[in-house]
């Protein structure tokens, strides 16, 4: 079971999708807030919600469709930076942080190439010469 896990964990961009549902949830819970603690209520709340959403999608999308890992990692980057200016500071600025490094995580992740398979040389046969 474990290591199932790390297998399906290392064939996508498991951290930087982590990181964009962890800051999406935080710009979405902000407006949701009590009113003590929010700075702004009211049609500021709508764009703090659909940009956590978005977050929250595009995060998904990394881990259970990898090779849309370019779209989701520049929109993640893009409604993080968005959510700075429309929501609160961008969940008091610590969602916009983590989306960022979230997204940005996204976008460079590679995934590994498989292993080129050995060729087993014929018995008797010598390697050839180096032409120097």
């Amino acid at each position: 079971m474990l290591l199932t896990w790390r297998r399906w964990r290392r064939g996508r961009p498991f951290w930087g999708g982590l990181a964009a549902v962890i800051a999406g949830a935080e710009i979405c819970a902000i407006p949701l807030a009590p009113l003590k603690i929010m700075l702004q209520q009211g049609i500021a709340g709508i764009p703090s919600v659909l940009m956590g959403l978005v977050m929250i999608v595009m995060g998904l999308s990394a881990w259970f469709a990898p090779y849309y890992r370019g779209l989701a990692g520049v929109l993640t980057v893009l409604c993080a930076a968005a959510a700075l200016v429309m929501s609160n500071l961008g969940g008091f600025l610590i969602g916009t942080v983590i989306g960022i490094l979230g997204g940005s995580m996204i976008f460079a992740w590679q995934p590994l190439a498989p292993p080129e398979p050995e060729t087993p040389e014929a018995p008797g046969t010598a390697p050839a010469p180096c032409e120097h």
